[in-house]
């Protein structure tokens, strides 16, 4: 039962983590040409052509959020039987805390785009 516990506090949490890795990649075509335009580096237009793949990046973000999600917030069965495994327990306070700040981060990347002329315009 332990293990079970263990091995769904790892899905969680690298599903959260996939989540906002591949949000930063959807949004990398973006975030690296202002950052190194604020860092004073020309010559960063290699990251537009991320760009093509940003729909692919969001898509993999949305899955692992969505994956990390629901072994979060999952229903638990009601009781157990000695012959079948039971569900893992109510995922931990830091396991949700950090799913929400990845849903953050993942939003922002995925917004970022469309903030950036606000933001530094």
């Amino acid at each position: 039962m332990e293990g079970t516990k263990i091995k769904h506090q790892k899905l969680t949490r690298l599903s959260s983590l996939g989540s906002v890795i591949s949000a930063f990649l959807a949004s990398v075509c973006c975030v690296v040409p202002i950052v190194f335009a604020l860092l004073g580096i020309g010559g960063a237009g290699f990251a537009m052509g991320l760009e093509k793949y940003r729909p692919v990046f969001i898509g993999i973000a949305v899955i692992f959020l969505g994956i990390a999600f629901y072994y979060t917030y999952r229903k638990k069965e009601a009781g157990c039987k000695l012959d079948s495994v039971c569900a893992a327990p109510e995922g931990g306070g830091f396991n949700k805390l950090m799913l929400w700040v990845a849903a953050a981060l993942v939003g922002f990347f995925i917004a970022f785009p469309y903030l950036s002329g606000w933001l530094f315009g």
